[in-house]
């Protein structure tokens, strides 16, 4: 891979070489009203390749940024999911012992009793 991005980066700086060497005519840039620069085409075509090459790598770094402090919010709402997880399991865990310690404590029901009562209803309606 290191050769490629060798070869790549010079065949660049080689064709920019040969460009700047074709391409010495003068040209003027209105900046402003009343504000005019003189350079040549392949100085001018450097300067701004060169401040596109500069924005495009501050823009990559605040994208970056602000990829770093989106990463880090979500991570710590995540702890804050895992925490508020555990504890539900906590309470739902108290709560089933309570629940089952309070079923010990009702009174068996007897199912026989109400078979019986539905036995002697049909005897009294013959």
């Amino acid at each position: 891979m290191r050769q490629i991005n060798f070869g790549l980066i010079f065949g660049f700086g080689l064709i920019t070489v040969f460009f700047t060497l074709e391409n010495t005519a003068p040209t003027t840039v209105h900046v402003l009203p009343g504000m005019n620069y003189t350079l040549p085409l392949a100085g001018l075509l450097l300067l701004v390749s060169g401040v596109g090459a500069v924005s495009a790598w501050f823009f990559a770094a605040w994208t970056g940024m602000l990829n770093n402090v989106e990463r880090i919010t979500q991570a710590s709402e995540f702890e804050a999911q895992q925490v508020r997880i555990q504890e539900l399991e906590t309470d739902l865990n108290r709560y089933r012992s309570t629940v089952q310690t309070q079923l010990g404590l009702l009174p068996a029901t007897t199912v026989s009793s109400s078979s019986s009562e539905g036995a002697d209803n049909s005897s009294d309606a013959a």
